[in-house]
């Protein structure tokens, strides 16, 4: 069974930025839940208004990495936001990054090179919540990594989570890397984005969402917000497939 990490963050537009950030993440949760696949969050900040600054979540079930892996780069969205008064159109993005979960021979850890620290946690996890400090932050003191994980109901359970987390992105850099010494040819390939770069647009006002890599378009952005992925995973599988 494919497991990925998901990982959301808002971009630039302040609030409407943390709101849209949060709309994705309900839009692959949706989809999961569609495919029949297993969503658990392991970190979230919140925005100030709604949405999140971050949003950290694992998919599990089998395809989940090749139907999401074109996900990855940043997404754009052009709307007017609830707190704009003079109905003007804002232009905000958050950043979305698929990646597969490691496996513990991939990348080694070696436990001296970890910082870690416990912290109440913020969000949803039962009684012991904001009593008992279970969430984890973990610092990767060579790369400069962080991740932190407060879904889990205990201490156990919430660094197993961030070590997992962590694995995954030390595999992601080891990919990056390799990538770059290959002369970026996975740069070049379908579902291969960058993170920096811009690869889809939701664009509101006139119910458009344009993928900017194959150049394919798509109305009814409530419904595909609301998790209905197909048609944009087809696309990118029929583009797959005929190159």
């Amino acid at each position: 069974m494919d497991k990925v990490i998901l990982e959301i963050r808002a971009g630039a537009g302040g609030d409407e930025a943390a709101i849209f950030a949060g709309d994705l993440g309900r839009m692959y949760q949706r989809y999961a839940e569609k495919r029949g696949w297993k969503f658990a969050v392991l970190d979230a900040s919140p925005g100030t208004i709604g949405g999140h600054k971050t949003f950290i979540a694992q998919i599990s079930g089998a395809g989940s990495f090749d139907e999401l892996k074109q996900e990855s780069g940043v997404h754009r969205v052009q709307r007017i936001p609830a707190t704009e008064k003079s109905g003007r159109i804002h232009t905000s993005t958050a950043s979305v990054a698929i990646m597969p979960v490691a496996e513990a021979k991939e990348t080694h850890i070696n436990p001296s090179d970890l910082d870690v620290s416990f912290f109440r946690s913020s969000g949803p996890g039962g009684q012991n919540v904001n009593k008992v400090s279970t969430a984890v932050r973990i610092v990767h003191k060579p790369s400069g990594l962080v991740v932190a994980s407060q879904a889990g109901r205990s201490q156990h359970a919430n660094r197993e989570q961030a070590i997992m987390l962590l694995q995954a992105k030390l595999a992601e850099m080891e990919r990056e890397k390799k990538d770059l010494e290959l002369g970026g040819l996975r740069r070049e390939q379908i579902g291969g984005a960058d993170r920096s770069e811009k690869i889809r647009t939701y664009n509101f006002p006139n119910d458009r969402i344009t993928d900017h890599r194959i150049g394919k378009k798509w109305h009814n952005i409530e419904k595909i917000l609301d998790g209905d992925l197909d048609l944009i995973v087809k696309a990118f599988q029929r583009a797959e497939n005929s190159n």
